[in-house]
């Protein structure tokens, strides 16, 4: 790529960047009232030793800050050697994002991207199953992200970013989130390396919990019962997720064997799939689906609306990916969608000419879902994959799904929108694709061996969990609607009322 001159602009602005930053870095006090001999503007040695049990970049970078602004309007006369280096690693770090705020604020438009998936899967699982079972689809991704959200902040948060293990490096026991606006309001939170307050991390993550089950939901369309689903869904995201998120965003044991995934090819997507799969297996195929005479294709009731939904998840996807960077690093930001994009094309190619000639039908269904597997198919490596790697790990997620989807259906296991392949199948190769040193960049990626073990331990656990609830709500209060329910549609059967008006109900 050829990069225009623009030197001597691009020095007006890295100089007003300066000025700026020292304007309105953020200070305890103004730079009148600032003594940097006073004992709350020292810094040790050992706070700047990232190896040391004393270091904390969060606590540095404010001190660094205010160092910074000093040093812009005196000097550095009487500051010591360790002063002068906080306020040096602060403007190193924010060179690329000049401001704590802009961070912030990405964070949070990332937040409101990912908000948008669920609208993205409400579509795309209604357009993919009939339309008598349209209220029902809707009704739980409404569910999921009302509930989603408030188990995440009365649980799963403190879970899944535990101040103190209960269990070392694999469990911790959750608590309410809690605190005023002043709380982590600047970079005590996390430093230049984690640039928002604890607010915006909290509603960005919140958002990718309650995704993991609404994976789940269009899995089971069309048959399980809804009171059964809302309880799974709520133990899913609220104990589940947290657990196996901490096991790597949370630095558990995952994190310290060196394992990688950058915004969820595991932690979020193949954890979804995978409890797919299990609920799958516990509830069964749809009545039609399967016969003597081989099978049956039960056809999606709205094409259209099942497209609005996969552009819509390829639009909340710049916000999960994007987002995971965790600041407005401007370099980073702009890969990291780039190589998510080219990843989702490469899927959707793939895809659209591997089932041509496997079915000999160009298929929108799976062209819309090699587009959602080469999005999962990236989200693991999105910052550590080279150009040419991001098309490859897309373009082998579009031929996986293809292959995946017609292998469940052949061992009659019933998945109408797709779910478990393109979010359990491709999300194990998304993981396992950032071991691989020919599709990273140089000096990127992570071993092999812990990417193995990392999406095996994440999926097994879901499964296992997934398998066990689900099993225990079978055997008490049942799962599966009765036979004249399914062919009636759930949309008269549990909610009393079709999607389409009176003349499109079965009944």
């Amino acid at each position: 790529m050829k990069i225009r001159n623009v030197t001597t602009w691009a020095r007006a602005f890295f100089l007003g960047s300066l000025l700026t930053l020292a304007v309105i870095a953020p200070s305890a006090v103004s730079a009148e009232e600032f003594d940097p001999a006073a004992e709350e503007n020292q810094v040790t040695a050992e706070e700047l030793d990232a190896e040391h049990d004393d270091y904390d970049e969060g606590a540095v970078d404010l001190k660094g800050a205010a160092l910074f602004k000093h040093i812009q309007i005196n000097s550095r006369e009487g500051l010591t050697e360790s002063q002068v280096s906080a306020a040096e690693g602060y403007a190193s770090r924010y060179e690329n994002a000049p401001f704590f705020a802009i961070s912030n604020l990405w964070i949070l438009l990332c937040a409101f991207l990912v908000f948008i998936m669920h609208l993205g899967f409400a579509c795309l699982e209604s357009g993919l199953t009939q339309k008598k079972n349209t209220v029902n689809i809707l009704f739980k991704n409404v569910f999921i992200i009302c509930a989603g959200i408030l188990l995440y902040a009365l649980w799963g948060f403190n879970a899944m970013y535990p101040g103190d293990w209960t269990i070392s490096n694999i469990f911790a026991f959750g608590s309410p989130i809690a605190g005023t606006p002043a709380d982590n309001a600047d970079m005590s939170y996390g430093g230049t390396g984690l640039c928002q307050t604890g607010w915006a991390d909290f509603i960005f993550q919140a958002m990718f919990a309650a995704t993991a089950a609404t994976i789940v939901s269009g899995a089971v369309a069309e048959r399980v019962k809804l009171s059964s689903f809302m309880i799974f869904a709520a133990l899913l995201v609220g104990i589940a997720y947290p657990i196996t998120g901490g096991w790597k965003w949370g630095g558990g044991f995952l994190d310290q064997l060196g394992f990688y995934d950058f915004a969820g090819s595991s932690v979020v997507h193949a954890f979804g799939g995978f409890a797919a799969l299990a609920c799958v297996l516990v509830l069964g195929p749809r009545r039609g689906k399967y016969t003597d005479k081989g099978i049956k294709p039960i056809l999606g009731g709205n094409m259209p609306l099942a497209a609005i939904g996969a552009i819509l998840l390829w639009f909340g996807w710049f916000g999960f990916n994007g987002g995971s960077v965790l600041s407005a690093d401007p370099g980073l930001i702009g890969y990291v969608i780039v190589t998510t994009s080219l990843a989702a094309a490469a899927g959707g190619m793939v895809t659209i000419f591997v089932a041509w000639t496997v079915t000999k039908k160009p298929d929108l269904s799976m062209a819309l879902n090699g587009i959602l597997a080469g999005l999962v198919g990236i989200t693991a490596g999105a910052d550590q994959m080279s150009i040419l790697g991001s098309v490859i790990a897309g373009g082998v997620a579009g031929a996986i799904v293809v292959f995946a989807v017609l292998f469940l259906d052949k061992i009659k296991i019933d998945d109408p929108v797709g779910a478990i392949s393109v979010h359990g199948v491709c999300g194990i190769w998304g993981t396992l694709a950032v071991g691989l040193p020919f599709l990273t960049m140089p000096e990127a990626g992570a071993p092999l061996g812990a990417q193995l073990i990392g999406t095996l331990s994440i999926s097994a656990f879901a499964f296992f969990f997934s398998l066990v609830v689900f099993g225990i709500l079978r055997a008490t209060v049942g799962v599966r609607v009765d036979e004249e329910e399914e062919v009636q549609g759930l949309d008269v059967a549990e909610h009393g009322v079709p999607a389409y008006g009176v003349e499109s109900a079965q009944i």
